[in-house]
């Protein structure tokens, strides 16, 4: 399971599709990792990945139709999956079944049941075998310094996080498989475990409960496949409960394209409040006894990004400390735990809108 310091350490892309040559390009660009091999079932999808790494003289990875032909090979140390939610599952099960280190694009699965199928399967795998999962919005550097102001008492204990993110409808896929549930566990599963997981990561608290009200209002609606007509959510509110009395909210709007800021967190206590805006980069930061006046502003960058890629430098710095964890037999940092969390609240919120009620996390988790 060790690589030596000296050498490159091996990857492997499963699924080359949008995320798939993210990986790639923010691979190219991490000192001491090399891509070797990729797979993907579509054709279209491994020229695709050839031509993002520069075209056939300039790729150094071997092209695969099966993933498990991949794994076979022998010819990777650490397995990205960047494949549609709807695989994860199986590709996983696949994974955990060899001695690699895996990290999993968002979400985990889409059902607790398969979350869990996973959990079990890499609690029999090899000690030290990191598996990590990629909700890599904590990597953002706004956010990343809008989490440490937190955790270092900037706000005192936090009482409500409030999560906006307004943007452009979902982007087509190959063959358009997110434009479904059954594909994708749904808008608050697929796009919205990232906010989920941030909630837990800037609270410190368990949820418990979550009530959340949405729809498919404006997007996808003149789109049919096969006659039938995409059903995934495109605006929602969602209000979540913590254990410890806290807070969270998040308002989504997929038909928001008409926004400064795309993405707005902030974290409010009992001694202050911390913000985050994105794409500006901006945080800011005051004192409940300072008042209006004493707010600080700056606009956060982090100098070791060398691609900035979809996601702001986040899923660069993400291969940085997963390849010091492979390297030095660390733990991940983002646990199948918390994408297990991530997922049950995407789902809770799912239950809540469908049955119109508040629905607690036991239901879901336990059920």
């Amino acid at each position: 399971m060790d690589v030596p310091d000296s050498d490159d350490v091996r990857y492997g892309i499963i699924g080359t599709g949008m995320m798939g040559a993210e990986h790639l390009w923010n691979l190219q660009a991490v000192p001491g990792a090399m891509v070797t091999a990729v797979a993907d079932p579509s054709p279209a999808s491994l020229e695709w990945a050839v031509a993002a790494a520069g075209g056939a003289e300039a790729a150094t990875f071997r092209c695969f139709a099966d993933h498990r032909e991949l794994l076979a090979s022998g010819m990777c140390d650490v397995v990205v999956v960047a494949s549609p939610n709807m695989t994860h599952v199986d590709v996983l099960l696949d994974v955990l079944a060899s001695p690699v280190h895996v990290l999993v694009e968002k979400p985990l699965c889409t059902t607790v049941a398969d979350c869990r199928r996973v959990i079990a399967a890499a609690a029999d795998g090899p000690p030290g075998r990191i598996v990590w999962v990629g909700l890599e919005y904590r990597y953002m550097p706004p956010v990343a310094r809008l989490a440490s102001l937190v955790h270092e008492g900037a706000v005192g204990t936090p009482r409500m996080v409030a999560i906006r993110e307004h943007r452009f409808p979902f982007l087509a896929k190959v063959g358009d498989w997110n434009r479904f549930n059954r594909n994708t566990g749904g808008t608050l599963v697929e796009k919205c475990c990232h906010f989920f997981d941030l909630m837990n990561h800037l609270v410190g608290q368990q949820p418990v409960r979550v009530l959340a009200s949405g729809a498919q209002d404006v997007n996808h609606l003149d789109e049919r496949y096969d006659g039938e007509v995409p059903d995934i959510l495109d605006n929602a509110f969602v209000i979540v409960e913590f254990d410890g009395g806290a807070r969270a909210s998040l308002d989504l709007c997929m038909f928001a394209e008409a926004s400064e800021h795309q993405e707005e967190i902030s974290v409010v206590g009992d001694v202050g409040k911390v913000e985050a805006f994105l794409p500006s980069g901006e945080v800011r930061v005051g004192a409940r006894q300072r008042g209006r006046p004493g707010v600080r502003s700056e606009i956060v960058h982090d100098d070791r990004v060398a691609y900035e890629g979809f996601h702001h430098g986040s899923s660069y710095l993400e291969h940085l400390d997963l390849l010091a964890a492979v390297r030095s037999g660390g733990r991940p940092a983002v646990s199948l735990e918390d994408g297990l969390l991530s997922v049950a609240m995407g789902v809770a919120a799912h239950r809540s809108i469908d049955e119109a009620r508040p629905v607690t996390l036991a239901e879901v988790l336990y059920d």
